[in-house]
């Protein structure tokens, strides 16, 4: 099996204990590769190379245009292993294989963006009445620590690597350990591409206890940005309280799809598959609460059946499958699997789908569940969706918003002025009219309750990757 390690200081290293962790390969349960396993030593390593870089290389003293040129050959090199990063996502996490290169176009997209995005960015010009003139500054912070989730291992990586480093700071990038191949590979060719040593580390290992958790309670770290479970986001908050660190926390999510009675059913009935389906479910985003207006719920919920059972369900190396068979992991398995007893249901009932072989969660329909049972109030994280009749749109509202998540809702309509009404009513980071996870960089990514803190995207991540200056200056009036 070929091996992934650690990249520390533009250096591909082992552990310095020299321990290692089977990459599993979910569709197949069985290892594919060997991944160095870092612990507190590791972490501390690379957080050391990270200050060592920014405090004395070249990367925050570059002008915007050099590295602006040297994270486009990154992009450059990573559209030259486009299909090599695509087939690391796919073995690590079960992802089908079009779906992979999607999210490698995307992370492309990415790099590009943010290296662009920081070079044209404006600081302000603020003229005085006193004799004054003052403007900003946006500076680095230092050694950004960047945890990304297993579910889009690439795509969500680069999203919080490529802005921390486009204004000037270096990172320790952490993968999930389910997922760590794509972040080894990028690591790679940032080496090639001519990035100074240090500024872009990688560790390998897992949370508590080990590398993770060595990151969080490092003091040279000053900007945390993770992705992932709403607990864990809770403890990283909790350790960085104690330094003060700032923390960007993009959590869970148990996002709302209203459709009402107007809406185009073609259209909702595709992003209603696409919002739950698509990744297996695996994603935080996902529409995992239908609520559908009473007077289109039977035609509705016929054609959405006919749908999800329609998906080509297999290999995800193959070209033709569209849903894997496999979930993440066996534990996430467990876990999605808990859901469809009869507890978790809490009255409802299974229309279509349920348990598929190894690992596998077919494409799943609930009716009949009420608003306060498990599977409606719980992130399942998994292609599981609750659908649930409603009568007036201020039904819709109030049962959109009963949850303590908040990062995402859906709404298909024809009518704008409903679709306006709604979306500003609806307790969301992002809401969508009659589509589904369409971004634009520039926009704020995050959400409210225990789906997170903060906000990144554009002059979002700028804020958050650095520290504004007011510099003021006497002018002399003579």
């Amino acid at each position: 099996m070929d091996f992934y390690g650690h990249i520390i200081d533009n250096a591909e290293v082992p552990s310095l204990d020299g321990q290692t962790m089977e990459d599993i390969d979910p569709y197949t349960r069985q290892p594919w590769a060997t991944i160095a396993c870092g612990g507190r030593a590791d972490a501390d390593r690379a957080v050391a190379a990270a200050k060592s870089a920014f405090d004395t290389g070249p990367w925050p003293r570059m002008g915007y245009e050099k590295r602006q040129h040297i994270m486009h050959r990154l992009a450059d090199l990573m559209e030259k292993h486009s299909e090599e990063l695509a087939m690391a996502d796919t073995r690590d996490m079960g992802k089908p294989i079009t779906q992979s290169r999607h999210d490698v176009a995307r992370s492309i997209l990415n790099v590009r963006f943010f290296a662009d995005h920081a070079r044209m960015s404006t600081g302000e010009a603020l003229p005085m009445d006193t004799g004054h003139h003052a403007y900003t500054r946006w500076e680095p912070v230092g050694v950004v620590a960047a945890i990304s989730p297993w579910n889009f291992p690439l795509m969500l990586g680069t999203w919080k690597v490529m802005p921390a480093l486009a204004w000037g700071n270096t990172v320790v990038w952490k993968p999930a350990e389910d997922t760590p191949v794509s972040a080894t590979i990028v690591g790679r060719l940032a080496i090639e591409a001519g990035f100074p040593p240090g500024v872009l580390n990688v560790v390998h290992g897992y949370g508590p206890d080990s590398a993770g958790s060595a990151l969080t309670e490092n003091t040279d770290v000053k900007r945390i940005t993770f992705t992932g479970e709403s607990g864990t986001g809770k403890i990283i908050s909790a350790v960085a309280s104690r330094t003060l660190t700032p923390v960007s926390l993009e959590l869970g999510g148990k996002g709302a799809n209203i459709i009402f009675e107007d809406a185009d059913i073609d259209n909702a009935v595709h992003w209603a598959v696409e919002a739950i389906f698509r990744n297996a479910g695996q994603v935080c985003l996902a529409g995992s609460r239908l609520y559908i207006q009473r007077g289109i719920y039977e035609e509705f919920l016929t054609r959405y059946k006919a749908a999800a059972e329609a998906l080509v369900t297999g290999d995800p190396r193959e070209e033709s499958t569209q849903f894997s068979a496999a979930l993440a992991s066996q534990e996430h398995f467990d876990k999605v699997s808990s859901y469809l007893d009869v507890d978790a249901l809490g009255g409802g009932r299974v229309l279509t789908g349920g348990l598929g072989d190894g690992w596998g969660v077919r494409p799943t329909i609930i009716t009949d569940a009420p608003q306060g049972a498990r599977v409606v109030q719980e992130e399942i994280f998994g292609p599981v969706t609750v659908a649930t009749a409603f009568d007036t749109e201020a039904d819709a509202i109030a049962m959109a918003n009963d949850t303590r998540y908040g990062l995402n809702a859906m709404i298909f309509t024809e009518n704008l002025s409903r679709a306006h009404r709604v979306a500003a009513k609806l307790h969301a980071g992002t809401v969508w009219v009659n589509c589904f996870f369409i971004r634009d960089l520039r926009a704020p990514f995050g959400g409210v309750g225990e789906s997170g803190v903060g906000r990144e995207g554009g002059n979002f991540s700028r804020e958050f990757m650095t520290e504004p200056k007011a510099v003021v200056m006497q002018i002399d009036l003579d």
